[in-house]
């Protein structure tokens, strides 16, 4: 999504992280709450102990045009048991000739619903209709929440697809 010129956003990759764990908070009802540990972020359910998804602390980076923070997923409920070192998720915050551009990219990651890397086509078809299709409302969501706070407009939503790389669709 871009932010056009002309508002002012003065958004960090750091602070579009924090404003995700407070609109997951905020979308889930508590359900799902964010707990910051010196191990790294967790999400856990009703405040419960159980992590339903376990990442490493934030690293944020400089890139050419802005900046980012990486969360690796390192476990969790939610994560296949070995597939805990795999995945991350990302929080870009860039600066483009149309404005500023925030990215949000869910890259590598392994859910328990596959089951495997190498999932059956139902599992797959299980896992786009459910918590795939669910990743994409919140993110979209939460992108349109982000564009009003800054601009004071409604965000025309829609998705581009884009291939980042070449892959198995799951």
């Amino acid at each position: 999504m871009v932010i056009p010129p002309g508002f002012h956003c003065e958004l960090s990759s750091e602070g579009l992280l924090q404003l995700y764990h407070e609109y997951i908070e905020h979308c889930t009802l508590g359900i799902i709450r964010s707990v910051e540990r010196d191990s790294g972020v967790e999400f856990r359910l009703l405040g419960s102990s159980v992590a339903i998804l376990r990442f490493s602390p934030a690293l944020t980076v400089k890139t050419a045009s802005g900046e980012k923070t990486t969360l690796r997923i390192s476990g969790g409920f939610l994560v296949q048991p070995k597939q805990c070192d795999k995945g991350q998720f990302e929080f870009f915050v860039e600066t483009v000739a149309s404005g500023t551009r925030l990215t949000l990219k869910l890259s590598d990651y392994c859910p328990l619903l596959l089951g495997s890397s190498q999932p059956s086509i139902w599992r797959k078809w299980l896992y786009r209709l459910t918590q795939a299709y669910l990743h994409k409302i919140v993110t979209l969501h939460f992108l349109a929440i982000v564009y009003r706070k800054v601009t004071g407009e409604k965000l025309k939503s829609g998705t581009i697809r884009i291939a980042v790389r070449k892959g198995a669709e799951t």
